[in-house]
């Protein structure tokens, strides 16, 4: 089958810059999903990005759809004629339908007859023909929050739409997409470039735009020099340039012919906390800060201009124009907040509002230091610490460091802290207690950190739920998943033995006036689904946490524990006989109303199997139980799949439900006795 290169390239005003990447790679995606779906075969796909375009550039495009044969099954041959041979109405139709005649018609047997069958081909359509639907709707469907119009244009699109270009070989497809009607003239760079260009085949698209229109089409490729070339222009002032990855796709989203250049902001600057300084240079102007080998914050800065200026000094004297005034704002905050001591500010707090609900940021700050000084006791913390990093978590969200940067929260008063010669772990706590901040992040390592920062999400937790708001379908303003996650991420991770009811209890004795009876429940059922989740993250099926949960533990540390353990025992050639003989044993044991175990008593047993069974019953119940007391359950549920052959033999010989009443009462105390061994880690009745 004949093909041809394929491109389609999206003109418009400059995209969302956080946005252009993944909007390209679902262009991408959609385009080539129904190119699929179409069974139109193709070679390499190539997306292509910059803030004025969005492109796809297909290889070895097939020209059509291929031919596709098909099978039509019609009425019962008795059914297709008349009595003189004459096709019926019922014949009739079907052939319209078909497109054929009765000379086109073969025979199918069946138990139930003869049935006749139109066998055909479903002539592919033209690719050109499909293309401008195809394009359209892998537009549709972008991830665009928020669409705008151009004009008086009908069409919306996240920027305004300015041209279309759709080339098949060297021919323009016919299309009209968004309002625009395809052609085969990009533009270039708004300065560099010389206009209009005039594509003659999908293949030079990139290298003319290159060349004529001071335009990097690719996305990678303009990444990846300007990673060179901020790299590279560092090391002029014998530094190392940091390149967060985030920042480096939104400057390379803000950049069609990028030229990194680098500037100064002044050495008189470097007395502000650095991070202070990071954040202005990379939120607001999107700077790449520079350090030097012992990662300390230089003085300069490194930009990249879309443009290739025949005098860069100016272009970076305009950079450092702007940049020190925003640094300059930085130093004043700074020398500000010092002069007054951190612990000043707690009494501004009471007039900042938490949630309407739940009082101040001062009221929850009294409650996380009632939580946290319980959990300090608990593991080993000093209560003192706690009680002063509580008092003080907070004061720094009234500064002007973290009014003008927010991103700042906790760091800034963890320098505060240290400038007013608060303990050391003090001052860490303050920063420690945002931490993890996301998925994968660091944890607190002090003991008050983790303290104050369990405390502080409990707290939000037990309150946001306490005052009916829990999270709703995709609305979590506060962050409670994430939260929940948190809280046991640091209990787990750090090896900390809490019992999230007893947490929550604690909690919620210090709100005074919540609105949900049941909250500490909700608010545990709530974390450990999260805690499935995550479990299931790590390709643990759900029925091995389900069959923990099961007991009922609310120690996040036991819960890693007992999981883990059943997930090995779940390995074991017994497990699954065990499981189905637990669930079996559960099963009996509820049908017969009973929830407590019974004795059992020896000489009550009639068959060998019985007398087997407990024996190794009690051999199981001397060894697993100071394996469970120590925790090791994945020793314990080992030991237990010793029980295989005993249980299989007393289910294969036995009748548990005898027709002699003490009987069938002592052999169903042997199988409580049994289900009580494996419930001392999960139910694996669950997992039957």
């Amino acid at each position: 089958m004949s093909a041809a290169d394929f491109l389609v390239e999206l003109g418009t005003e400059e995209l969302p810059p956080t946005a252009l990447l993944g909007l390209s790679e679902a262009f991408e995606a959609g385009i080539v999903s129904q190119l699929k779906d179409a069974n139109i075969e193709f070679g390499a796909v190539k997306a292509f990005a910059s803030p004025r375009r969005l492109a796809v550039q297909i290889s070895d495009l097939a020209l059509a759809q291929p031919d596709e044969a098909f099978e039509r099954k019609g009425p019962a041959k008795k059914a297709a004629f008349d009595d003189d041979g004459n096709p019926t109405k019922a014949l009739q139709g079907f052939l319209r339908g078909c497109g054929g005649s009765v000379e086109d018609l073969s025979e199918m047997e069946t138990p139930k007859g003869t049935w006749l069958v139109y066998k055909g081909v479903q002539k592919g359509k033209p690719t050109a023909e499909l293309l401008p639907e195809f394009v359209s709707e892998a537009l549709n469907k972008l991830p665009i929050p928020k669409r705008m119009r151009s004009g008086a244009s009908r069409s919306e699109f996240v920027r305004p739409v300015k041209w279309l270009v759709m080339l098949l070989g060297s021919e323009v497809v016919d299309a009209e997409v968004l309002n625009l009607k395809a052609g085969n003239v990009t533009r270039g760079h708004r300065i560099h470039g010389v206009g209009d260009i005039t594509l003659n085949s999908p293949a030079e698209y990139a290298e003319r735009l290159k060349t004529e229109g001071y335009v990097l089409a690719d996305f990678a490729e303009r990444r990846e020099l300007i990673r060179q070339g901020v790299e590279k222009i560092a090391g002029e002032v014998n530094g190392t340039a940091v390149i967060d990855p985030d920042l480096l796709d939104e400057v390379t989203a803000l950049n069609e012919w990028p030229m990194p250049l680098i500037g100064n902001f002044g050495e008189e600057f470097l007395d502000v906390p650095a991070e202070a300084l990071v954040s202005s240079m990379k939120e607001h102007q999107k700077y790449f800060h520079v350090v030097d080998g012992n990662g300390k914050l230089l003085p300069n800065f490194i930009t990249v201009a879309n443009i290739e200026s025949k005098d860069p000094a100016q272009v970076v004297s305009g950079n450092e124009k702007v940049i020190r005034p925003r640094l300059a704002d930085a130093k004043f905050f700074w020398d500000t907040d010092r002069k007054q001591k951190l612990e000043s500010r707690f009494e501004k707090l009471e007039t900042v509002t938490f949630q309407k609900d739940l009082g101040s940021v001062a009221d929850k700050a009294r409650r996380i230091s009632a939580l946290a000084s319980n959990i300090a006791g608990q593991i080993g913390g000093d209560e003192t610490m706690v009680a002063r990093a509580a008092h003080l978590a907070k004061c720094d969200l009234v500064t002007n460091m973290v009014f003008e940067f927010t991103d700042l929260q906790g760091l800034a008063g963890r320098y505060y802290a240290e400038n007013d010669g608060e303990a050391a772990e003090v001052a860490t706590a303050i920063e420690e207690q945002y931490l993890p901040k996301f998925a994968g992040d660091v944890l607190p390592q002090t003991k008050t950190g983790q303290a104050i920062a369990l405390a502080d999400r409990i707290d939000t937790l037990v309150g946001i739920f306490g005052i009916g708001q829990p999270p709703s379908g995709t609305k979590d303003p506060f962050a409670l998943r994430r939260s929940s996650v948190g809280v046991l991420r640091i209990i787990q991770e750090g090896g900390l033995d809490l019992d999230l009811r007893q947490l929550l209890t604690v909690a919620a004795e210090q709100h005074p006036a919540l609105k949900v009876d049941d909250v500490v429940e909700q608010v545990l059922s709530y974390m450990l689904d999260r805690l499935s989740a995550v479990y299931g993250e790590q390709d643990i099926k759900p029925e091995i946490f389900q069959a923990v949960r099961a007991r009922g533990v609310s120690k996040p540390l036991d819960i890693d524990r007992r999981v883990k353990a059943v997930a090995e025992f779940a390995k074991l050639d017994a497990a699954a006989a065990l499981a189905a003989a637990n669930k079996r044993v559960s099963n009996i044991l509820a049908k017969q109303g009973i929830s407590e175990t019974g004795a059992v008593a020896e000489a009550k047993f009639v068959q060998d199997e019985e007398r087997t069974l407990w024996t190794a019953v009690q051999a199981q119940q001397a060894k697993v139980a100071p394996l469970v007391a120590a925790g090791d359950y994945q020793g314990s549920l080992a030991s237990l799949a010793d029980l295989r052959e005993p249980v299989d033999a007393f289910f294969d010989n036995v009748m548990v439900m005898a027709d002699d009443e003490a009987v069938r009462a002592n052999r169903l105390a042997l199988l409580g006795n049994l289900r009580d061994l494996f419930l001392q880690t999960a139910d694996l009745a669950v997992l039957g």
